[in-house]
């Protein structure tokens, strides 16, 4: 099968599991959540690159105080499914210390990623810490960590849609849909 014919074979496949309107409730719920918490820290928005592109981008137009954002790239994946050594290809540009940061990322899957990039900020000297994801994958097992904000819960599913990918592709779907088949 090409790629070609792969990427359509999973698009036809997926099973729709949160609309663009459930999607962008659930932002709305976060934004309140997170302007309860930290809307007098004035932080600084960290975008987990890529996937954390148009969950941050939602969220960053409904938070109505000062911020700052900015992004850094690190993870696992690369364009896959699957992976297992943690590359990091773009640190944010902002100075964390003494900072509150909030780490906004699609997808809280193991939490291998994130528990990562929480300690990074943390010895970059970050006051405080927090993190948001727009889906919570629910693997019946511990994490390393658990974001302080989450959006939705999803069963364990490959998932693309609203910033997560199959394989680079989809992240600009407006909606939330599982994989019937990986390939």
């Amino acid at each position: 099968m090409t790629r070609d014919e792969e990427i359509q074979r999973v698009a036809a496949e997926a099973e729709c599991l949160y609309t663009q309107a459930q999607v962008e409730a659930a932002l709305d719920r976060l934004a309140e959540e997170i302007t309860a918490r930290l809307a007098d820290r004035h932080p600084v928005l960290i975008a987990v690159l890529n996937g954390g592109i148009i969950p941050t981008a939602g969220l960053a137009m409904r938070l109505a105080f000062p911020l700052e954002i900015d992004s850094l790239k690190a993870g696992r994946y690369q364009g896959e499914t699957t992976g297992a050594t943690m590359r990091w290809l773009l640190q944010p540009a902002l100075p964390l210390a003494g900072r509150t940061v909030l780490v906004v990322d699609d997808v809280l899957d193991e939490g291998i990623t994130l528990a990562e990039i929480l300690r990074h900020c943390r010895e970059a000297g970050a006051a405080a810490v927090y993190s948001a994801v727009l889906v919570d994958k629910q693997l019946g097992r511990e994490k390393p960590c658990r974001p302080d904000f989450v959006g939705l819960g999803a069963g364990n599913h490959y998932l693309f849609g609203y910033g997560m990918d199959y394989k680079g592709y989809f992240r600009n779907w407006p909606g939330i849909f599982a994989c019937k088949t990986v390939y």
